[in-house]
């Protein structure tokens, strides 16, 4: 498995972030978890301007596959989630390491002022076009977390309970919660 975090924000933004890796600290010790924590942004085809055109890049399709091969990296469109794993779906990276292809297993995206309404349209829409990838969102004045797999809304989560992925992995963010 492997984790994504690139820095953030603010401190709640960090806090929350920090935390989601803490509590994967048992999968590091294994070694069965690796933790990446860089400006590494997730490649998609398609443009905003064109919802319908939208798609993140599946590895594991062999028409992705080589449709990507085949493309220049640097002429794919990219966004930087707050937090990605990677548990069964593959990637893969460019050689510099700065862009990622795949799926993830789970995105995160901790919403802040600085998010637009349509940011935040774009990213659900964006992440709703992989049926693998689980995307949450949460939100940094509340303890509510939207849940999603693919395009199906999951029962909402809050930070006031301890957070589980569809896979059964949980995230103990309690103490993250608004009082």
């Amino acid at each position: 498995m492997d984790i994504f975090m690139p820095m953030s924000t603010t401190t709640r933004h960090n806090n929350i972030i920090i935390n989601l890796i803490g509590k994967l600290f048992n999968l590091i010790e294994r070694q069965e978890v690796h933790v990446l924590q860089s400006d590494c942004a997730l490649v998609f085809w398609g443009k905003r301007t064109e919802p319908g055109s939208l798609l993140l890049v599946d590895i594991e399709n062999p028409d992705h596959q080589t449709i990507y091969k085949e493309s220049v990296i640097n002429e794919l469109y990219y966004v930087q989630p707050d937090f990605m794993m990677f548990q069964r779906n593959k990637y893969i990276e460019n050689q510099w390491h700065t862009r990622t292809a795949g799926c993830p297993d789970l995105i995160i995206e901790i919403w802040s002022e600085g998010n637009t309404d349509n940011d935040k349209a774009f990213k659900k829409f964006l992440y709703s076009t992989s049926d693998k990838t689980e995307h949450w969102y949460i939100e940094q004045d509340s303890n509510e977390v939207k849940c999603f797999l693919g395009k199906e809304a999951l029962p909402e989560q809050s930070l006031l309970n301890v957070l589980r992925t569809n896979s059964g992995i949980e995230f103990d963010l309690r103490k993250m919660a608004i009082k």
